[in-house]
């Protein structure tokens, strides 16, 4: 009897359990405590002051400044977080002028300036700020301004930000990455400051593009800050400016090549993989001789992804995308759209990789539609269009060279000038991923006229500003309201008369890459798949509404960047768990992520978004 009495006793536990779990499975929160309970420190007085992951100013409690002996270091009025940003801000405006060195010295560094000084106080405050006011400040911390701050960053530097690794720490790495004090790191942003935006070779200053990512990521995706890592892989620098200059930072000889530059990039990653499995790496910047090189080596191995081959081709998917619909046409009709493409870089032939893939998908996905979808590009390079009489091609190149029967036929020839082209071809999207400012000249952009869309749309994307194939107001201006105009860079929407505006759409990385990051990271996938970039993409691309399109708005405002975050990620997860890639996050195993709804999937997302917000702090003895 008394067996009996425990088998019922264990079958009852077993079955409470049960039906407990899946009550729990669907009602679970989907949360992390994170940013949410108190932070145990192990230091106090002026310490806690100079820590900017920990330091509060006047935001502590009078209760935290007796906790943590504040009392008397502060003056006595105890300050709301929103009056803390106002008070900023105030002060921000009164000094943006200050700031400048010299009138050389443009607002935006200033500006810059200011927020780094609060970055290095207050961690916290700094994020808030930056989330309060994304659309004023994305443009100083990421484009266009991160540009002239990696120009000058040998200038700037005050206290380090990030970890440098250098051709003479080879056989020291595994060592070094420990000197870094976080035991766990989500996410890498890596640069070998090769290729900084269009400026070229800028050593070990471009370490600034990598701080200013990750920012975003914090910012847009929020990564917890505690948890990012920039870093500087330094291996010289072709730059004889900076050869020369005995202020420069970084090391001061030409950029290793070869085997000898693969052997200090593959310690490097096997150094911050041996320390944190699970971490994401974004590699940043990279001349494109190596960017291809490396995300074929290192996809399949690592959680890695580079951002100019794969994240600038997925913002111009979707905003190609975007375009087809902005034409009033459906989704469907995007193989048929003929494509002009100014630039043959990693970033250029990484869109066309990409659209290429899309076209092949939408016509069945198999040899004869991806074969048959490059007959839609024509690609223009320094050299002019790239058809198979090219001599020395580069082999990434390969496929979208032109036959030259078929361009005889077209009035075209091996070299052929971009106006020669465009007035040719009549295509509905001239794109420009070049670096070259002004290539699309009103020589170029009258041949456009052409066009035999109803609104051909012109992709000007090349960074920072003065690297845009044009302005905003020279595309509308020559060509009038019925276009569709994205860039790479921030401008101004354009006031036409008679209540028209030309709306210019700027087709940011960061309308992909934190969400990108996010959604693996979340997810757990091993690696980073073309499915899993193809859904971030394609979900940005319906992001908008069909009204917006139809006004000629493709891209959303970087106002909404969180939201649009959150919904690119829920799709990067989805296709992680359908690709049978996903091996869960933290409290979310795999299985749970299988049975999770997409509604239930994007409040997984949304609360495991780190906020800028206070903890509570208590002070333990070491």
């Amino acid at each position: 009897m008394a067996m009996l009495l425990k088998h019922v006793r264990n079958s009852s536990s077993l079955l409470k359990r049960h039906v407990t779990a899946a009550h729990l499975l669907l009602s679970r929160p989907f949360t992390t405590t994170e940013g949410h309970r108190p932070s145990i420190v192990h230091k106090r007085s002026l310490d806690i002051l100079h820590d900017p992951w920990f330091n509060k100013g006047t935001a502590f409690s009078m209760t935290e400044r007796d906790r943590l002996d504040l009392r008397g270091l502060l003056p006595p009025n105890v300050m709301s977080p929103d009056l803390q940003i106002e008070r900023f801000m105030v002060d921000l405006k009164r000094l943006e002028v200050q700031a400048r060195d010299g009138p050389s010295d443009p607002n935006a560094l200033a500006k810059w300036r200011i927020l780094n000084r609060l970055h290095d106080r207050n961690e916290t405050m700094y994020y808030k700020v930056l989330i309060a006011k994304i659309e004023e400040y994305a443009p100083i911390v990421y484009t266009p301004t991160v540009g002239l701050v990696c120009q000058n960053y040998s200038g700037l530097f005050r206290r380090p930000r990030g970890m440098y690794f250098s051709a003479e720490d080879r056989g020291e790495m595994m060592s070094m990455v420990y000197n870094w004090p976080a035991e766990q790191v989500d996410m890498i942003v890596v640069t070998d400051g090769s290729r900084i935006l269009g400026l070229g070779d800028l050593g070990v200053q471009g370490i600034g593009i990598a701080i200013g990512k990750l920012d975003l990521y914090v910012a847009a995706a929020g990564i917890n800050p505690q948890r990012v890592l920039p870093v500087m892989i330094d291996v010289g620098t072709n730059n004889e400016k900076l050869l020369e200059d005995p202020l420069y930072l970084g090391l001061q000889q030409h950029r290793l090549d070869g085997d000898d530059y693969l052997a200090v990039v593959d310690e490097f990653m096997e150094a911050v993989f041996t320390r944190w499995p699970n971490v994401i790496v974004q590699f940043e910047d990279f001349q494109s001789k190596w960017a291809f090189k490396l995300l074929q080596r290192y996809r399949n191995t690592y959680r890695m992804f580079n951002d100019d081959v794969q994240g600038t081709a997925g913002v111009a998917i979707a905003g190609l995308l975007g375009a087809v619909r902005a034409q009033g046409r459906p989704l469907i009709d995007f193989p048929k759209q003929k494509i002009v493409v100014a630039g043959a870089g990693s970033a250029g032939i990484g869109v066309l990789n990409a659209a290429r893939k899309t076209m092949a998908r939408m016509l069945g996905n198999n040899e004869v539609a991806f074969e048959s979808a490059k007959s839609q590009f024509w690609v223009v390079d320094a050299q002019g269009l790239i058809t198979e009489g090219r001599e020395n091609i580069d082999p990434d190149a390969v496929p979208f060279a032109r036959n030259l029967k078929e361009m005889d036929r077209q009035g075209l020839r091996e070299g052929a000038s971009l106006v020669e082209v465009v007035k040719q071809v009549k295509p509905d999207v001239l794109l420009g991923l070049s670096a070259v400012g002004g290539l699309f000249s009103k020589e170029v952009l009258e041949a456009l006229k052409g066009s035999t869309s109803t609104r051909p749309a012109i992709f000007a994307m090349s960074n920072p500003t003065k690297n845009a194939e044009c302005t905003a107001e020279e595309a509308f201006s020559i060509l009038g309201d019925n276009i569709i105009f994205a860039s790479g860079s921030p401008f101004s929407n354009v006031d036409l008369g008679n209540g028209h505006i030309g709306h210019c759409n700027q087709g940011n990385n960061m309308y992909l890459f934190p969400g990108i990051g996010l959604g693996t990271l979340l997810s757990g996938a091993r690696i980073v798949s073309d499915g899993m970039l193809q859904a971030a993409a394609e979900r940005l691309a319906t992001y908008m509404s069909e009204e917006e399109v139809l006004k000629g708005i493709i891209f959303p405002s970087t106002s909404r960047i969180r939201d649009i975050t959150k919904q690119v990620a829920t799709a990067v997860i989805k296709e992680a768990v359908e690709e049978d890639l996903a091996e869960g996050y933290h409290g979310m195993d795999a299985r749970e992520l299988q049975k999770l709804s997409e509604d239930e999937i994007a409040e997984y997302v949304q609360n495991n978004m780190w906020s800028p917000e206070y903890p509570t702090l208590v002070y333990k003895k070491e």
